[in-house]
């Protein structure tokens, strides 16, 4: 069970990271795109949830408006969650190649390495970066699908409200974890065998990479600290794989 209680530890160990003087630059660029997108879409995103909400309930006969309490709830928590994933993806795919430069430089500050890449690399891994974006979209979507209507089903949605916060948990380590394997030559296939070895850490720190995407002001900052926490996790973990 430790390792469920690991997981936020190394997201919160990033968003220090994210105040070191060497890294702010690699920052800058992450930080950037997740202001942009999400001022701009956190605010519909609210509004649309809220009138779906109160369209819902009044569609409600008399006799069911009991279920308010329960259909609702889980409506609003389950569409904010599919909403600012979505833009979690969105804003990933256009922040991948700065943020595998991010995540080198991270690995750099914490193992006293000499950091390799510069902007001409980051050029030359435009275009695989957005390769491996896409990948991990397909693999979301052949999931989320099923997950979804699932959703839409009275009385199954709670227990499908529960799979669809476990598997977007999942997929945001999927999705941070990338940049720092990818530097090591280890993409999705072999990505996923690791990541499935240690769930209970996959879920801690994606789950609270979610959370944090719903919280306004923070959002703008998840995802470089995610970043961080994703290289944190893979340098403690092949520090203890080489101990062995």
């Amino acid at each position: 069970m430790k390792d469920l209680f690991a997981g936020p530890g190394y997201l919160f160990q990033g968003f220090s990271l994210l105040r070191k003087p060497g890294l702010r630059r690699f920052v800058l660029m992450p930080l950037l795109v997740n202001i942009l997108l999400f001022g701009g879409l956190i605010w519909w995103a609210y509004g649309w949830v809220e009138g779906v909400s109160e369209y819902l309930i009044a569609k409600l006969p008399a006799w069911l408006h009991w279920l308010r309490y329960v259909v609702v709830p889980v409506f609003v928590l389950t569409s904010l969650m599919v909403i600012f994933y979505a833009f979690s993806i969105l804003a990933n795919l256009i922040a991948a190649p700065f943020n595998g430069l991010l995540a080198e430089a991270v690995e750099c500050h914490l193992t006293g390495k000499t950091l390799q890449g510069d902007w001409r690399q980051l050029l030359r891994d435009i275009l695989p970066s957005i390769y491996s974006e896409l990948r991990k979209l397909l693999y979301f979507l052949l999931r989320a699908l099923p997950l979804l209507l699932l959703l839409i089903i009275p009385v199954v949605n709670i227990a499908g409200s529960v799979l669809w916060v476990l598997f977007s948990a999942w997929m945001m380590t999927v999705q941070y974890m990338d940049y720092p394997m990818a530097n090591h030559q280890l993409f999705f296939r072999d990505q996923r065998a690791r990541l499935r070895k240690r769930p209970l850490l996959a879920w801690g720190f994606g789950g609270l990479v979610m959370l944090c995407t719903m919280i306004p002001v923070v959002n703008f900052f998840v995802m470089p600290a995610a970043v961080a926490g994703a290289t944190l996790i893979w340098v403690k973990e092949s520090q203890l794989e080489a101990k062995r």
